[in-house]
Order: structure tokens, then sequence, then C-alpha cells
């Protein structure tokens, strides 16, 4: 965590620097969906994940906010494990290392999965975050963005109930 602790907002990129340990290559996200839904318990809030393997984390509205339109952020859970080719490097054991030069993190050698472990970092945030004051969040993180869109092929409408969509991949 030395490499990124002094960002902000400093939630986000503690939960990053954890994401980024976890291999999560397309089709292969079972790691990152226990952690998630182990985050969400932890935080207490309801999450669940549906027969495809998207998670959905259901955040109630604050007080006086309860009845405001729920709004859905949404990201992907899996990376593209790319690597150079004089690097070794597993991705479906190693963590990504990264190199910080100023206010830039980079990966040595590979992707860093910032696709979009960076968005995921941001939903949890939010999910464990008790000081903002907001309506309905649905927080809905899809499998095999990178080489299928399986888990947006896959959901089922009745998984989701919010009508405006914040994609944070982007």
């Amino acid at each position: 965590m030395d490499e990124i602790g002094d960002l902000e907002p400093q939630s986000v990129w503690r939960i990053f620097d954890d994401i980024r340990k976890i291999p999560r290559c397309s089709k292969h996200e079972e790691r990152i969906r226990k952690y998630i839904l182990s985050r969400a318990k932890n935080a207490g809030v309801d999450a669940e994940s549906d027969e495809t393997g998207n998670v959905m984390i259901r955040i109630r509205g604050t007080e006086g906010c309860e009845n405001a339109q729920t709004v859905i952020l949404q990201g992907h859970m899996d990376m593209v494990c790319d690597k150079n080719k004089d690097k070794i490097h597993d991705f479906s054991k190693d963590p990504i290392k990264i190199k910080k030069k100023g206010d830039w993190i980079t990966a040595d050698g590979t992707t860093l999965g910032a696709d979009n472990g960076i968005g995921l970092a941001m939903v949890i945030a939010v999910a464990e975050d008790r000081s903002i004051k907001h309506g309905p969040i649905e927080c809905l993180m899809t499998v095999d963005e990178e080489t299928g869109m399986t888990g947006a092929m896959g959901l089922d409408p009745d998984f989701v109930n919010g009508k405006r969509l914040i994609n944070l991949d982007t």
C-alpha cells in the first residue's frame, strides 16, 4: 500500500490496492466476487450474485432520501490479462505489481487492472461510506466484460430496479 497510500480519496485507493492483488481474468471472477460479497456483508449492505455470476449490492437511501429514484452504479469484475513478452507473470495467481510516479500508477510489465478495478473500488467505497447523503443505490458488477459480455448478456432485467445507470468503466 505504500505506493498508493497517499492518493485521494484514500478509501478508494485502499480498496483498489486490495483489488489489484486478486486474480480476475475474464471467466475467472470467483475470487473478486467473493471479495465484493464479503466487503458488502461487513458493511451491512444487501448483496447477492445472480446465475451468471454478476453481483448486485443494494444500498437503502439515507434518511429523507428513501423515495428518490434508484441510481445504478455499474462496473465489471474482470480485467484484461496481458503482459510484456519478457515479463514472468501468472494472472491466475500473481498480484499486479504497481509502480507510482507522482500521481500516476502503472503496472510493472502487465496490464494494471484499473479497467475496471478502479470502478469496483469506487462502488465499494460508496457502499461502505455512511457520511454520504443519497437516494437508493444499486451497485451492479458484471462478469466477462473483456472477452464476451456474458455478464451483461445474461443479466435478468428483474435483477435491477433502477432506471438511471452510471457506467464506471470509462
